[in-house]
């Protein structure tokens, strides 16, 4: 019955697969199709703009290194176009830098080659179901507005505003957010927010969490004061410096 319901759910949702890779995309749009995916195909960058362009995605599952554009560059042209639709790199580089890069792009996930299709299918289904409020005791507002001192979100619209000025965030760095104005003045663990805002644990690789609310941060306080505060050895809370 679990399986006949991920099937319907997954029925409507349109994935975009790029990798130069031919074995691998074809793997990859196989296990996606025999969940119930809506599937496209690409084996460049090129194609793959044209195609993010052309149809309304639901993810994108992006290789990194490429020979005409690589996955960065095609992610950096979709986020300058706008397009905020999710992506799942998928790479043979496991370096710092690439991974930074990656999630400064608005990455939702990184996996490295070679995968299990277990896995990416699992991961998979956590970008979509964080990115569509499908899941999670927080998806359930009695206002749709939430407000922390001069920031306001509308979760329905999904829009942020700071001091009336529009902040683009990504789907995950809205959630993320959401988690906090939801729990003003209150210390979230760490791994209380990787089980909120990803619903699992990214192996217990806190680095990705860092690296997202420094991202955050940085679009926040293009506006303002510092609202989100670290603190040491436990995680995160939002507060004002007054600590209102």
């Amino acid at each position: 019955m679990m399986d006949d319901v991920q099937h319907s759910e997954a029925a409507s949702r349109r994935v975009l697969v790029v990798d130069d890779e031919h074995s691998i995309v074809d793997a990859v749009a196989t296990a996606l199709r025999y969940e119930g995916f809506v599937v496209h195909t690409a084996g460049n960058g090129r194609a793959a703009l044209a195609l993010a362009q052309e149809h309304d995605l639901d993810l994108v599952v992006l290789d990194v290194m490429m020979p005409d554009l690589d996955g960065l560059e095609v992610a950096r042209r979709l986020r300058d176009d706008g397009v905020t639709t999710p992506i799942l790199f998928l790479t043979a580089r496991t370096g710092l830098d690439t991974k930074s890069a990656a999630f400064g792009l608005g990455a939702d996930d990184y996996v490295t080659k070679p995968f299990s299709l277990a896995e990416l299918m699992m991961r998979v289904r956590a970008i979509l179901r964080r990115t569509s409020g499908a899941a999670g005791s927080d998806t359930h507002d009695a206002d749709h507005l939430l407000r922390f001192a001069d920031v306001v979100m509308d979760t329905e619209a999904h829009l942020v505003h700071r001091g009336g000025e529009p902040i683009q965030l990504t789907a995950t760095e809205f959630r993320l957010l959401r988690l906090f104005m939801m729990n003003p003045g209150r210390v979230l663990a760490k791994s209380q927010i990787l089980d909120h805002v990803w619903h699992y644990d990214f192996d217990g690789d806190s680095n990705v969490l860092e690296t997202y609310v420094s991202y955050l941060r940085r679009k926040l306080n293009d506006h303002g004061p510092n609202l989100i505060h670290t603190v040491r050895l436990v995680g995160y809370v939002l507060r004002t410096e007054a600590g209102q």
